[in-house]
């Protein structure tokens, strides 16, 4: 799988997060009066790098294609709007808990029903309980109908009656949502280094063979599931704090599907590739909504593009450059495929011991 990448990825990573980490200190300077506005456009591709990185899961790492993801990213955003108080902020500490609970709980309830369910029949399974969900918020009156929930006070982060960060300055903000970010990000390479995450890449390469192993890979699948809607509903909740409101439009297969081309632009099975693929994502969307009203043909042909020349995404050419790439002699082909076929040989124990 490629979320077993070489130290560069690492080391690439870690420099474009302290660059980013130090925006404040350099923002002003290279932008100017236009820095609040950059920073407010890096604080939403970190909550879309989460977002997509939850994806990731499913999609690069188990292998289901998921077409409702934005279920959850939307369940996140209204389950903030709707539970916070009218007349004062809400506190962190029992908000976020009650976001991952509530999206845990629809996730296990509607992960019991697609995980049954594979390849096409998986993606449509997905998708009509997205737009079921879409549906019902968009003609319910208590969810704002399709003007949405407008959010009044950001939640606050106190404790023992201090403010450790005030959720309402852009900058605590931004670190709050790169905080949050770093922490989806370990918990991801940690999962998929871990025997549950290995178990994850069985089902994906072959899921038969796995259960003839004895494993219940529908009980694995289904952890996963829930996994990756908690880590989609945290984003939603960011995005709701960010703009102050919840709108149906959070819900629509049209965000399962913008996510899902930023998981393929920047590489899929990576855990980082989403992120480098969010990024690019936002920006090219910036670049062509300022360039032409056509700017959806514009996204289309790039993406199409990058399927064909970058099947791994920008991580792909991190992983392996292509100057890095060295032709295979066929003297080392015929090594491998000796070595191969002596590792296929079964053993047998002799009769002399």
């Amino acid at each position: 799988m490629l979320h077993r990448y070489p130290k560069r990825a690492a080391f690439i990573m870690l420099i474009l997060t302290t660059l980013i980490a130090a925006f404040p200190l350099w923002g002003e300077v290279v932008f100017g009066s236009q820095a609040n506005f950059i920073l407010e456009k890096l604080t939403l591709m970190l909550i879309l790098a989460l977002f997509a990185m939850s994806l990731d899961l499913l999609v690069g790492v188990l292998g289901l294609v998921s077409l409702g993801h934005a279920l959850f990213f939307g369940l996140g955003a209204y389950t903030l709007a709707l539970a916070s108080p009218d007349f004062s902020p809400a506190s962190m500490w029992w908000m976020l808990p009650l976001v991952m609970g509530v999206s845990a709980c629809v996730g296990l309830v509607i992960g019991v029903l697609v995980i049954r369910t594979k390849g096409i029949f998986f993606i449509m399974t997905t998708l009509a309980f997205g737009q079921m969900l879409y549906y019902f918020i968009s003609t319910s009156q208590f969810a704002g109908g399709t003007d949405g929930v407008f959010i009044m006070f950001r939640p606050s982060l106190e404790l023992g009656g201090s403010t450790l960060l005030d959720l309402d300055n852009p900058y605590s903000f931004f670190y709050f949502c790169l905080g949050m970010l770093l922490v989806g990000y370990l918990f991801l390479r940690w999962l998929t280094r871990s025997y549950f995450g290995q178990v994850l890449d069985g089902i994906h390469d072959n899921e038969h063979r796995m259960q003839a192993l004895g494993y219940a890979t529908s009980g694995y699948k289904l952890i996963a599931f829930v996994i990756a809607g908690v880590m989609a509903a945290v984003a939603g909740m960011l995005a709701a704090m960010q703009y102050g409101f919840a709108n149906p439009a959070q819900l629509g297969w049209h965000t399962s599907g913008e996510v899902l081309m930023m998981l393929i632009l920047g590489g899929m099975g990576t855990i980082f590739g989403p992120i480098l693929g969010a990024f690019a994502y936002e920006i090219l969307l910036y670049i062509y909504e300022h360039t032409t009203t056509h700017w959806p043909i514009l996204m289309g042909v790039t993406i199409i593009v990058a399927v064909l020349i970058l099947p791994r995404g920008i991580a792909g050419l991190i992983i392996a450059p292509p100057w890095h790439r060295k032709r295979q002699t066929s003297a080392e082909i015929v090594g491998k495929e000796s070595k191969a076929s002596v590792s296929a040989q079964p053993v047998t124990q002799s009769k002399e011991d």
